[in-house]
């Protein structure tokens, strides 16, 4: 069955307006007509069946007939703290990411991250980020849809990261593996976990001692170089496991 999101503004006590992109969506692309059924999600932790009641030209008035606690959210909230790799490979890694359970992304330009964008680009560029955050999370059925923010410097990725419970930083010359167990095994339900990962080229060591410096905790994602893309896969599959 379809998944779609709405704002808590939408939501009345038996129906649901959808508006915006989806409504052409659902008309147009998906063909769906009143009487059919689709789950709906108010980005606040709730999910309803709802059927389509009435189709207008700007907006779509769906009954609500069933409501309930979405229940796909982890039990912990991982911010991702991503350097900025080269062409469109941030787009794969926000999709994927956003299926394994993210609650948030940040870009992060680090020094040796190739890529750069202007102001006129970065507005653009976010945006389109979190439409495809959207679409993923639509995808997996996320009870929210996570928020893409625009890129940080590395100063200031970490002082954002400052208010969570914890902060690992995988890094490809720490070698302990017992001290990433101990790390891992400090995370709880209800935290805020941060989850720095290096562009291609990985971090520069004054970085990663500047991370540890505030708090961070380097790990080892084994004796394997993993890809910028596909390390982010990798932790987070590992803490889902361990989670749930």
């Amino acid at each position: 069955m379809y998944h779609f999101f709405t704002t808590l503004g939408n939501v009345r006590d038996d129906s649901i307006l959808i508006t915006g992109s989806d409504v052409n969506h659902i008309k147009n692309v998906l063909r769906m007509k009143e009487g059919d059924p689709l789950y709906i999600n108010d980005g606040d932790g709730t999910e309803y069946l709802c059927e389509i009641e009435k189709m207008e030209a700007a907006q779509i008035l769906c009954a609500i007939k069933e409501r309930e606690a979405a229940d796909t959210e982890p039990s912990v909230r991982f911010y991702l703290f991503q350097g900025l790799p080269k062409s469109d490979k941030l787009e794969y890694i926000i999709q994927k990411t956003v299926e394994l359970g993210v609650f948030e992304i940040i870009p992060v330009q680090t020094k040796r991250s190739v890529v750069k964008y202007d102001e006129k680009k970065i507005k653009a560029k976010t945006e389109r980020w979190n439409k495809i955050s959207e679409s993923a999370a639509k995808q997996s059925r996320r009870g929210i849809v996570p928020q893409v923010k625009p890129p940080m410097t590395f100063k200031e990725a970490i002082d954002y990261a400052s208010l969570n419970d914890i902060n690992l930083i995988p890094y490809e010359n720490f070698k302990g593996m017992e001290e990433t167990r101990e790390a891992l095994g400090k995370i709880k339900p209800g935290m805020n976990v941060g989850i720095f990962i290096g562009p291609e080229g990985g971090f520069e060591q004054e970085e990663v001692e500047a991370a540890n410096a505030a708090g961070a905790l380097s790990i080892s994602l084994g004796s394997r170089i993993l890809r910028t893309e596909t390390a982010p896969l990798y932790i987070l599959s590992v803490l889902n496991f361990i989670l749930e």
